[in-house]
């Protein structure tokens, strides 16, 4: 588990990815202080990283990202800990199209 400081190429994540899941490394991002937490077996022992660092839990959201994958077929949000019916995300699912976006904007702040 880490919370990345600089960039990662698609072959490092495909590197991690091949430790837990084979083809999938789950995510978790900070969408208020742009910070991303990669490789785990759970979301949520991401989450609570980004907690342990002074992450807020209303601005961390789960996904998957697919390190051979390209296009929308590259991130996956879909997680246990997006389950928020207090911030009206009633699903796995990130719901909000803002926060999908600044998602995607930390990711590929990250990513090359």
């Amino acid at each position: 588990m880490q919370i990345l400081q600089e960039k990662i190429s698609r072959e490092q994540l495909k590197e991690l990815a091949a430790n837990t899941f084979i083809d999938m490394i789950k995510c978790v991002a900070d969408v208020n202080q742009g910070l991303l937490a990669v490789d785990a077996e759970l979301h949520a022992d991401l989450e609570s990283m980004l907690l342990e660092n002074g992450s807020e839990l209303e601005n961390l959201w789960g996904f998957n990202l697919y390190p051979e994958e390209t296009g929308d077929d590259f991130i996956e949000f879909d997680s246990l800990i997006n389950i928020r019916s207090w911030q009206g995300n009633r699903s796995r699912d990130v719901e909000n199209p803002e926060v999908r976006e600044q998602i995607k904007s930390i990711v590929s702040k990250f990513v090359e």
